[in-house]
């Protein structure tokens, strides 16, 4: 059972995964800005930095990720639903998000074949490390679950 979160505790968590966002597109802009800028607003300034308007946008992303987060991966919410179930109903809440997302804002063109396939793929790949993290992250605390209830029985 899940201790009861602050609102603190959910900022840190929301600026969290802000951060690693931020942290992911300042190495992709890094590399790859100035022949994105092109075909995607989330690169306006090329190489140069990131624009506000993209910043905002990530935030907003962000938000709705950890309110996701929150929804399906604890037990606030759903009590009685597989593990399984609840990561597939995150990643896919997160990934309508991020195609509602590029129809919005024009993160990539969206009749453009390639432009969602290379979505799929990075996102399939970013899932499958998230979810080999997941599971580490349940295998720990399993662990030092029953490290305790071991030390408890003797």
């Amino acid at each position: 059972m899940e201790d009861r979160k602050t609102v603190f505790e959910y900022i840190a968590q929301l600026f969290a995964t802000y951060g690693i966002m931020v942290v992911i597109f300042i190495v992709i802009n890094h590399f790859v800005g100035d022949e994105a800028r092109r075909v995607s607003t989330l690169f306006t300034l090329g190489s140069s930095g990131l624009s506000s308007a993209m910043l905002i946008q990530l935030l907003l992303l962000a938000v709705i990720i950890t309110a996701a987060q929150n929804i399906f991966l604890t037990d606030i919410l759903i009590k009685n639903m597989a593990l399984i179930v609840r990561n597939i109903l995150f990643f896919v809440t997160v990934m309508i998000a991020i195609a509602v997302f590029v129809i919005l804002f024009g993160w990539f063109p969206v009749n453009e074949a390639g432009a969602w396939i290379g979505f799929l793929i990075s996102f399939a790949v970013c899932t499958t490390v998230s979810a080999v993290f997941m599971r580490l992250e349940e295998r720990a605390e399993n662990k030092k679950m029953q490290e305790a209830l071991n030390k408890l029985k003797k």
